[in-house]
């Protein structure tokens, strides 16, 4: 019988990506009006921000994939659980960075470039942090870990917007007319550094990069649960 407990540090820095999932994807919101606004772009063009962050998940699911099989097995047993978080957080630096020279030309498909950047390695650190989640103690509470990590995600959805918009437009209330393309600059370099330091940050964690094969049962078991429980209605 598995009685190991929650192993508080390593969950505590695992969670910060989590944080970085929700933080970012809410303030992609602010970043429509501006585009809109300031490449006089259509309703239906203005939208793209959000397929060009949501469709990377897919395409990165699908190479993991891809690649998986190519190797003749799963990606993360052979470069490790950690390493592939960090490898997914140096993607999404780049993808931040890549706003800088995006903002210096004006080029709305360089800006969607670098989103989609962002995004494809937040599906990386997606396959490896929900798994590392589960099995940082008795793999029986690995929903309620998740849970809680839901809900660090939920607290980045929420101040995100908050704070992106306020780096942009100089309140959290601004208006997008008011806001130029050279605003994000500094904002998405602020978040490339951010994104880097943690990378070097979990590098250097005591955050494990292996997960025995019975445990990755136990964790696939655990998060197919934990979906069950989200999605199932409630009896009436």
């Amino acid at each position: 019988m598995n009685n190991q407990t929650t192993k508080w540090s390593q969950f505590g820095t695992l969670i910060t990506v989590f944080f970085f999932w929700g933080f970012v994807a809410a303030s992609n919101d602010i970043l429509i009006p501006v585009f809109k606004h300031a490449f006089q772009l259509s309703q239906t063009k203005s939208q793209w921000v959000t397929l060009a962050f949501y469709l990377p998940y897919t395409i990165g699911a699908i190479i993991y994939f891809l690649v998986s099989k190519t190797i003749g097995g799963d990606l993360l047993n052979k470069i490790g659980y950690k390493n592939g978080i960090c490898y997914g957080l140096l993607i999404s630096t780049l993808g931040a960075l890549i706003f800088y020279p995006a903002a210096n030309n004006a080029s709305y498909g360089l800006m969607l470039t670098a989103l989609f950047v962002v995004g494809l390695g937040f599906s990386l650190q997606q396959i490896a942090a929900n798994p590392l989640a589960i099995v940082m103690g008795d793999p029986k509470s690995g929903s309620q870990r998740l849970s809680m990590a839901g809900g660090i995600n939920n607290f980045g959805t929420t101040i995100g917007p908050l704070i992106v918009s306020y780096a942009i437009f100089g309140s959290v209330t601004g208006e997008s007319d008011k806001a130029s393309i050279d605003s994000v600059k500094i904002p998405y370099l602020i978040l490339g550094a951010a994104f880097l330091l943690v990378a070097l940050f979990f590098r250097f964690s005591s955050v494990p990069n292996k997960i025995a094969p019975g445990q990755t049962e136990t964790a696939e078991e655990a998060f197919e649960s934990e979906v069950t429980q989200t999605t199932t209605p409630p009896n009436l």
